[in-house]
């Protein structure tokens, strides 16, 4: 495995291959874990090179989030990418001038609901560092997790707006034996919030299985998992039922594809998670 710090050097370590080798890029801001492994496992099943980016991108946190605490582990970062097969890691100090970025991108309407109505201008910070490391490594295909699916369905709308030669692929949540989400964040709770939090994974599958049985009034789906969650002692930011790919609100579930989606703080941890919601009866 080779790593460049800088877009120079990663782009004349990608030079002579691009002519002959598929480049698939996973972009993370690092302290890897099995969801990562996931990600790069489906980049080495898809191109003939894997390139893995480690940034911690200011843009996308807001004041009094956790940018500052966000952990930093590159030593064993590197290690569980070598040991995964990745080709080229990426590692940049920074990617924005020192008196900081002039040109950004801006999300419309994507990004007024679940995580973007709390966090705004979080996803012009994604968007913005995403287009960034597109070019710089101008991969042709890009994979990333379903569990962060508002900023999936938001960059592969970036990536068809902007006519980016790029394939936009998912993969699917991976998760601990007891149904959390896996996540950077939870090393953050303690044993007590631990158990807390399977409270959320918990909720959203029982929404699936009442939706399974024919059910199709929101209301009804939310009251399902509202239960699981107040037993547990969770107070949500949000718990939305929207369309997977508009992210618009859905009034009613029906055929078209859905997805309940949640947000809760856990202790100090915000904590999100996800899942398809489909009508079956």
């Amino acid at each position: 495995m080779r790593v460049a710090h800088t877009p120079a050097e990663i782009r004349s370590q990608l030079k002579p291959l691009r002519a002959s080798k598929s480049i698939a890029f996973v972009p993370t801001m690092g302290c890897l874990h099995k969801g990562h492994l996931s990600l790069i496992k489906k980049a080495k099943a898809e191109a003939d090179i894997v390139v893995v980016s480690i940034y911690v991108n200011p843009l996308q946190f807001g004041p009094n989030e956790d940018l500052d605490r966000y952990p930093r582990t590159f030593d064993q970062d590197a290690r569980l990418c070598a040991e995964a097969g990745v080709d080229f890691l990426f590692h940049p100090a920074t990617l924005y001038p020192k008196s900081g970025p002039k040109v950004t991108l801006k999300v419309e309407e994507l990004c007024d609901c679940l995580c973007g109505a709390s966090r705004p201008g979080h996803f012009d910070g994604v968007l913005t560092v995403v287009n960034i490391l597109f070019n710089i490594v101008q991969p042709d295909i890009a994979v990333f997790g379903e569990k962060d699916w508002q900023q999936l369905a938001i960059i592969r709308r970036m990536v068809a707006d902007l006519q980016m030669p790029i394939e936009i692929i998912g993969s699917q949540t991976i998760r601990e034996a007891d149904g959390l989400a896996k996540s950077s964040r939870n090393r953050y709770l303690s044993d007590n919030n631990r158990r807390q939090a399977i409270a959320l994974s918990r909720a959203l599958l029982a929404m699936q299985r009442l939706a399974a049985t024919g059910e199709s009034d929101i209301e009804r789906l939310k009251q399902e998992a509202n239960t699981i969650l107040t037993t547990a002692s969770v107070d949500t930011e949000y718990l939305d039922i929207r369309g997977a790919t508009s992210l618009k609100s859905k009034r009613k579930l029906n055929k078209q594809p859905a997805r309940v989606f949640i947000a809760a703080k856990v202790g100090n941890t915000r904590l999100i998670d996800n899942m398809p919601l489909e009508l079956t009866s």
